[in-house]
């Protein structure tokens, strides 16, 4: 087992069986959320360098991690809350136990957040922003 998801209401934890995990309402899907408001294929959970992430598959109602909506690949750290639909669940495993050493790899958010700016605006240099 690699982790479970831990309903929020309360309910039975689902385990994490495999390293990569498609979430639905579809039969095929290794974790099946029999609810209206979860799409076929809601989104995928997989695991990077000892870090369980999350990837939404262009579901109707979304997916979110600690309440804010996701759009590209999202890391999911232990004890972070994420929300199928309006389905929340705490994420429970151990990254050392999963094979990670150093630092967690960056989101993909992260990633689009630092590469979508020039290198003047990271240092807090633009001249575009102060007043003249």
């Amino acid at each position: 087992m690699f982790g479970e998801l831990v309903p929020s209401g309360g309910g039975d934890p689902i385990p994490l069986l495999a390293k990569k995990l498609m979430v639905g309402r579809r039969e095929n899907c290794e974790i099946v959320l029999r609810f209206n408001n979860v799409s076929a294929n809601h989104c995928q959970l997989f695991i990077d360098s000892g870090y369980w992430f999350v990837k939404d598959m262009g579901s109707r109602n979304g997916t979110k991690v600690n309440g804010r909506r996701i759009s590209g690949r999202k890391r999911l750290d232990p004890g972070d809350t994420i929300s199928i639909a309006k389905h929340s669940y705490e994420v429970v495993y151990s990254p050392i136990d999963l094979g990670a050493n150093g630092p967690p790899p960056p989101d993909e958010e992260s990633l689009t957040d630092i590469l979508g700016k020039s290198l003047l605006d990271r240092a807090g240099l633009d001249r575009r922003d102060r007043p003249r």
